[in-house]
């Protein structure tokens, strides 16, 4: 095995330490011999020796030994090269580069391991023509190659640019000594202060043997320049990483000591303890609660972060609040819901009159889960119709009628994605979108969810709500739904989401896609009657204090009511005005003055004033220019009279 390496705590070639072993053969070099040299020869692995340069070699190889005791006994020179593999044990010929250097060694000593340190010395560059032995040593023919002696006056310029260079790397660099740099200023042969910097350098044995086989001085300085252009460009960027590690590290040392000093205060103050107590708590909570693993890894994670950290940092609160939120979800808490057919009928006919259609579909999403169990998704419902017909309050009463916690938020006017998907913890102030929130305010993940005025969603900059609602009103995506805050999936699947609107014209197609829609149409008269009877009229009494006053609203005073003082679709103003009433009898009760016991149409006019809507009637009689149309109002169908009037034009 060749075992030839340069001693460890070798950092650059040493041209001056050993000079004095060497002074004879360095200068003392006949340039008009005979060009064709044999001498010993030894291969080296890894290495390249430069000429001028000298440099301790470990051998430990029979035939390597074997020729430097040749080369000693019969005072001849060596001759060394470098194989181009070294990991190849036995190299041949072709294992070996053609151009080496002439060697000159001063002393060899025997260490214990049976290996020989030799002390060698580059003299001149040399090809190898042909090995004329191989045992028990090898040994090569080779010519001796000239060093130019001249040179162009630009090779000067080249060379102080080189030093400059030079300069720089030896100041950036912590592996080259200061005196490298005082050493290559006093060189003025350009092939040697090439061959210096070259094997100063830390380049790879591949580029060394380049630099070892070009012969002109001044191309070898400019492979010089490149490699220190080169070297520079990554001893700067170890310069900014070191610097910025060492910042890196001051601030570490400063933080942990103003944090030991901290720990220190509050330990005297008694805060750590309290801190302890909480980290406590919040583990006990986590453990306590019934969360999923991937829930329940993240909670683990995020609180052996706010262990780590000193109590007063700025993330404590962050992560505080974070593990609240998760803690606090209901990752898995459902109600049971309330299947029964009949009851829930009578639930809904009990809270409204009308409305068959709306109660058909629950009742029978109510019929087919009590067949089915959960194999059925949950539908998503849409209530398209004017204002006041009841929209919301169904929800309420499908709620009720299904055991199921309500919960509500509006979407009128909402602009920000975020307020669907919340806003990502690296925003200060960062809070989950109002769906999470709502469910958290419902304590179960199986809530009825209703999305009021969906149609009043707004866009801009910040990004569309519509688009972010497709994932919560979807089946298929919904059971994952990523809220930016948590930044965990949430199940949604077991939701029953029902949204409002006045009008489908402004609701995104592919939104509406998601939705059964189910219309609210306007109420008739007689409707609307009997709504008065059954339940506006009692819950304004009992709201005003009048249950127990025997006032009574007489038939004709509701249809005034209803024709001559509200004008709409829905009973939301036509309650409003029956209020109006009940609060002015209040007033009268409370003044202790005499008060109507039965309102009757005539008895309106004193109570709310002149009616505020004129009732169209059809003429008894045809007249010229005049006509009856059908039209559609917000009250619902009207007849309206058009009266044609001729003019001179």
């Amino acid at each position: 095995m060749i075992d030839e390496e340069p001693f460890e705590n070798s950092q650059y070639p040493d041209f001056l330490g050993s000079l004095s072993e060497f002074e004879d053969l360095i200068f003392d070099i006949d340039d008009d011999a005979d060009p064709i040299i044999e001498c010993p020869f030894i291969p080296l692995r890894d290495i390249v020796l430069f000429p001028r340069m000298v440099m301790p070699l470990f051998v430990g190889r029979d035939r390597s030994l074997a020729a430097i005791q040749a080369a000693k006994a019969n005072e001849e020179m060596l001759i060394v090269a470098a194989q181009r593999d070294s990991e190849v044990a036995d190299p041949t010929v072709d294992d070996i580069y053609a151009v080496g250097t002439e060697v000159a060694i001063a002393r060899a000593l025997r260490m214990p391991d049976n290996s020989t340190s030799v002390l060698a010395q580059g003299r001149r560059r040399v090809q190898i023509l042909e090995f004329t032995q191989w045992n028990p040593y090898i040994r090569a023919r080779a010519r001796i190659i000239p060093e130019p002696r001249n040179w162009q006056p630009t090779v000067d310029t080249l060379m102080r640019a080189v030093v400059a260079l030079f300069e720089k790397a030896v100041d950036l660099s912590r592996k080259l000594p200061e005196d490298a740099y005082t050493f290559a200023i006093n060189i003025d042969d350009p092939g040697w202060l090439a061959d210096f910097i070259g094997a100063t350098l830390d380049l790879p044995a591949v580029a060394r043997q380049e630099l070892l086989e070009i012969l002109e001085p001044e191309e070898r300085l400019r492979r010089v320049s490149m490699a220190l252009g080169h070297e520079l460009e990554v001893l700067e960027l170890e310069d900014q990483i070191q610097s910025k590690v060492q910042e890196e590290v001051e601030r570490s040392q400063r933080e942990h000591f103003l944090r030991e000093q901290i720990r220190v205060l509050q330990g005297e103050l008694g805060d750590a303890d309290i801190f302890g107590q909480e980290l406590e708590e919040l583990r006990a909570e986590i453990d306590a609660r019934n969360l999923p693993a991937e829930v329940k890894a993240k909670a683990d994670k995020e609180l052996a972060r706010l262990a780590a950290m000193p109590p007063m940092a700025p993330e404590v609160g962050i992560i505080r609040t974070y593990l609240d939120w998760i803690v606090n979800l209901p990752w898995l808490e459902r109600t049971e819901d309330r299947l029964d057919v009949q009851l829930a009928a009578d639930i809904l006919n009990e809270d409204h009159y009308g409305l068959d259609r709306v109660k058909d579909r629950v009742l029978e999403y109510i019929a087919v889960r009590s067949i089915a169990s959960d194999t059925m998704r949950t539908p998503i419902l849409c209530f398209v119709g004017p204002p006041g017909t009841g929209k919301t309050s169904m929800g309420k009463s499908i709620a009720r009628a299904m055991g199921r916690q309500f919960i509500r938020i509006s979407l009128g006017g909402v602009h920000d994605e975020a307020e669907i998907r919340g806003h990502r913890r690296t925003y200060i102030g960062a809070l989950p979108g109002r769906i999470i929130q709502a469910m958290r305010r419902s304590g179960t993940r199986n809530p009825l969810f209703m999305l009021d005025e969906v149609d009043k969603i707004g866009q801009d900059f910040r990004g569309d709500p519509a688009s972010a609602l497709l994932e919560v009103l979807d089946p298929e995506q919904n059971s994952t739904f990523a809220d930016h805050y948590l930044d965990l999936d949430f199940d949604l699947s077991s939701v029953m989401f029902i949204t409002t609107a006045n009008t489908l014209h402004t609701i995104p197609e592919p939104l509406l896609d998601r939705m059964e829609v189910i219309e609210f149409s306007g109420y008739l008269e007689e409707e609307k009657l009997e709504i008065c009877h059954q339940f506006l009229v009692e819950r304004q009494m009992e709201q005003h204090g009048l249950a127990n006053r025997n006032i009574r609203f007489e038939e004709d005073a509701l249809r005034t009511l209803i024709r001559q003082y509200t004008y709409e679709a829905g009973v939301r103003n036509l309650e409003r005005e029956i209020a109006n009433v009940c609060r002015k009898i209040a007033r009268r009760v409370a003044e202790k003055k005499t008060y109507p016991k039965r309102i009757s149409a005539k008895r309106l006019t004193h109570l709310l004033g002149r009616p505020r809507f004129s009732e169209e009637t059809l003429r008894d009689e045809d007249e010229v220019g005049v006509v009856t149309g059908v039209a559609w109002t917000a009250g619902g169908g009207d007849i309206m009279i058009f009266e044609v009037n001729l003019t001179k034009g």
